[in-house]
């Protein structure tokens, strides 16, 4: 998430910019997996409501499973680079989903666009690429997270990681304006919080106590309300910088939760 001290009256005084206030996509893909050296392919989907999605497939040589990526709130794809080369060197294929309005993908984003879209992604995985459920890990950072959250509960994903994720919208927006009505923001939920109790594979969830955006209290929440087995990594630094300065911290934490509870199902 970004631009979370924008004046809120503006929500109060016009619903209809409320989306606006959510989504910050970017059309512009300054960078692409081949530029840092990783090999890919290019993906079209088809949602079920008929939206064109763009994504990138990145292979892995000796394959030890499948990174769904659901992006942040901001930008695109694009953004996702410097944890793609992580996943690339623990031997990780990565599948970045990119949301309708985002990118070049068509349509414009909803909470609801937004669930449709993980959910081609899904079935582009399963029923096209041919990899199992249980060797797909399910990623979300920011909003991606309670886009992560939605197809865990919703499929039988091999893992699930949230990074610096929010337990739902309202709660976010409450964190930061405490009188504002929360009723206005019924229309735009991402209710993670409701959704991670019926997560049935291992959860890992990432956050820093420095993440100025979703506050720490807010992911210690969404790992007590993950079912076991289940890890949370402390990482240091801002909501948008803290998977790169914690370094070793991060990967290391990631390799660690995927040997114990995600190698064993190879």
């Amino acid at each position: 998430m970004k631009r979370y001290l924008l004046p809120f009256v503006v929500v109060l005084c016009n619903l209809s910019c409320l989306s606006t206030w959510v989504y910050y996509p970017v059309r512009d893909l300054y960078v692409t997996p081949q530029k840092v050296g990783l090999r890919y392919e290019t993906v079209e989907l088809r949602t079920n409501d008929g939206v064109r999605l763009h994504c990138w497939y990145i292979p892995a040589a000796d394959e030890r499973g499948v990174v769904l990526f659901c992006h942040g709130n901001g930008g695109n794809i694009a953004r996702g680079m410097y944890t793609y080369s992580v996943f690339h060197a623990m031997n990780l294929s990565v599948f970045a989903l990119e949301y309708r309005g985002y990118g070049k993908s068509g349509g414009s984003p909803s909470e609801e666009g937004t669930y449709l879209d993980a959910r081609a992604a899904w079935n582009y995985l399963v029923h096209v690429k041919g990899v199992p459920p249980h060797r797909i890990i399910i990623f979300g950072r920011s909003l991606g997270g309670a886009v992560a959250s939605w197809l865990a509960a919703h499929s039988e994903g091999g893992a699930l990681v949230l990074e610096s994720t929010f337990t739902s919208l309202n709660d976010i927006v409450k964190s930061h304006y405490a009188c504002v009505p929360v009723a206005v923001l019924t229309r735009i939920r991402y209710d993670s919080i409701s959704n991670i109790p019926k997560v049935r594979c291992p959860v890992l969830v990432i956050h820093s106590r420095d993440d100025e955006v979703a506050p720490f209290s807010q992911g210690c929440a969404l790992y007590e309300s993950a079912q076991s087995p289940k890890i949370f990594l402390e990482i240091r630094g801002s909501h948008n910088r803290g998977y790169i300065l914690s370094g070793d911290n991060y990967s290391g934490g990631i390799d660690r939760f995927l040997s114990l509870y995600f190698d064993r199902t190879r």
